[in-house]
């Protein structure tokens, strides 16, 4: 009598085993159906088992997944996206997906997952959701600069959205995650400036030249363009030279994240190449941030290599990775929690595998879980 096959849905809870060699197996036996399968069945179960059980096992094996499965993956994700509950949770696996660079993420810009994460920045007032979203976003740009075309209004709307957001705090949460909000604004700020400089800058003209739009400009907008350097496309490009596909077929990931590198001065933003200097270390792009002394920033005794010629977006940690710092919950009101001061270590390993993003970004994204 031949040997009835195992359910692989019934043995998904086997991924949480202890023992590592049966840990292996199960891996083994589901990446195995995932290349036989054609269906979506066992990789949507995949998806489910994950963001019910936080499972990094699970995790693991979906970012990593392979044509045909990255359509099956994406429409999952999008899926998810749509509910309040799974919201959170689809957008940090996402993150870790994204920050894989599979060779098939340049699809997601055809696909509806990404009308869904715009969505989200442009309506969600959950703050951990939006930094989340626009970390995914600020990751995913240089991976697919040609949606710009199709998306960029969109793109220049949600800067515009929780760069206000970030300083009328319509959801009163507390002082910590508002400055960890901005530091996400200012990456994505820098990020669009450095890809689409002259459409972004003519976005900025229209935009704050309204009148309830000034003290935003003023106290948001006006020190991040004080943290940047001309850039040369706005003497030699045009807007619709910037949009164009074929502009971007000589770049690869990391040369784009150098390119937005070399027109920042923030010292923690900036090319570390040759002929880029930066600023003192004591200039932040946070005006509450300014008055500090810079031995008790998160930004102090930290080396950027942005944009440098050996980096890439996403190296290897050199050293292994200290436990999870945590954030207070979202109750508007100032409870007990580790400050970036106080793991200015923790943030420094995350740095060797973020070199793209501002430290205050790393201890989001160390939180959410994605390293």
């Amino acid at each position: 009598m031949a040997r009835e096959q195992p359910n692989i849905g019934d043995l998904l809870p086997q991924l949480e085993s202890s023992d590592i060699r049966q840990l292996e197996e199960i891996k083994s036996l589901i990446n195995e159906n995932l290349s036989t399968e054609r269906g979506s069945v066992l990789l949507n179960g995949l998806v489910d088992y994950y963001l019910e059980n936080n499972s990094a096992q699970a995790m693991q094996i979906l970012s990593s997944v392979r044509e045909p499965h990255d359509k099956h993956l994406l429409d999952k994700m999008n899926d998810c996206m749509t509910k309040q509950t799974s919201r959170l949770s689809t957008l940090t696996l996402l993150g870790h997906v994204v920050r894989k660079q599979p060779s098939w993420i340049h699809k997601m810009a055809r696909y509806p997952l990404l009308l869904s994460l715009l969505k989200c920045l442009k309506t969600d007032s959950d703050v951990v959701v939006l930094i989340t979203g626009v970390l995914v976003l600020i990751t995913l740009l240089p991976m697919i600069p040609q949606a710009g075309k199709q998306h960029l209004y969109e793109f220049f709307d949600i800067f515009g959205r929780l760069a206000s957001w970030n300083l009328k705090n319509p959801g009163h949460v507390s002082e910590v995650y508002l400055i960890h909000l901005h530091a996400s604004v200012y990456s994505l700020f820098h990020r669009l400036y450095g890809m689409y400089p002259c459409n972004f800058l003519s976005y900025l003209r229209s935009h704050y030249s309204m009148k309830e739009n000034l003290d935003t400009f003023e106290e948001v907008v006006k020190p991040m363009l004080e943290h940047v350097r001309i850039h040369p496309e706005l003497v030699t490009g045009t807007k619709d030279h910037e949009l164009d596909p074929t502009r971007w077929k000589r770049f690869e990931i990391h040369d784009i994240v150098i390119e937005c590198a070399k027109v920042s001065l923030d010292p923690k933003e900036a090319s570390c190449e040759e002929g880029y200097a930066t600023m003192p270390d004591h200039l932040y792009p946070h005006p509450q941030l300014r008055s500090q002394h810079s031995a008790s920033s998160p930004y102090a005794d930290f080396h950027s290599s942005y944009g440098s010629s050996s980096s890439t977006p996403f190296s290897t940690p050199r050293q292994p990775l200290p436990p999870p710092l945590s954030l207070p919950p979202l109750s508007g009101t100032q409870s007990s929690y580790r400050s970036p001061q106080a793991s200015r270590r923790q943030v420094h390993n995350i740095s060797l595998q973020y070199p793209m993003v501002d430290v205050p970004v790393l201890v989001v994204m160390y939180v959410g879980g994605w390293c």
